[in-house]
């Protein structure tokens, strides 16, 4: 909870920076503000550099996996490897825990950081605001 003003100004700062994607958030201030959900209990990680929040990310529990619900990253922060390294330590979380998976239904903008970072689609699902991919994590058990 120590975190939650920080993730969002992360939340607001990293939606409102992807221009495709701004006039509908506009549009519908509720999109802009994070929910307390994101910080319950073993619901997220956040990524801090030099005692400042940067990013974050939240999962929910599903099936076999993790359903990866949010991954920002604070625009100037952005390119240097902390979403990556949330989805490392996403990654270590779910092999830990036995999982098999980490979904998420992946806005069109970010379809290179999740395709970089190994997912896949599987599929399309639509939200508020049209179609988004639905993208793969296998997690793959430690030997």
């Amino acid at each position: 909870m120590d975190d939650f003003v920080a993730m969002s100004i992360v939340y607001r700062r990293a939606s409102l920076s992807n221009e495709g994607d701004r006039t509908n958030l506009l549009a519908n201030p509720s999109y802009l503000e994070l929910s307390e959900r994101a910080v319950l209990p073993g619901r997220s990680l956040v990524a801090v550099i030099e005692g400042r929040v940067i990013g974050f990310a939240s999962v929910d529990m599903v099936e076999d996996g993790f359903e990866l619900e949010a991954l920002f990253v604070d625009p100037d922060a952005m390119r240097h490897g902390a979403g990556s390294a949330l989805v490392f330590a996403l990654l270590d979380r779910a092999r830990r825990r036995g999982l098999s998976r980490i979904s998420v239904d992946a806005n069109v903008h970010a379809l290179a950081f999740y395709r970089h970072a190994g997912f896949t689609e599987v599929g399309t699902v639509e939200l508020e605001f049209g179609p988004v991919p639905r993208m793969v994590l296998p997690v793959v058990p430690l030997a």
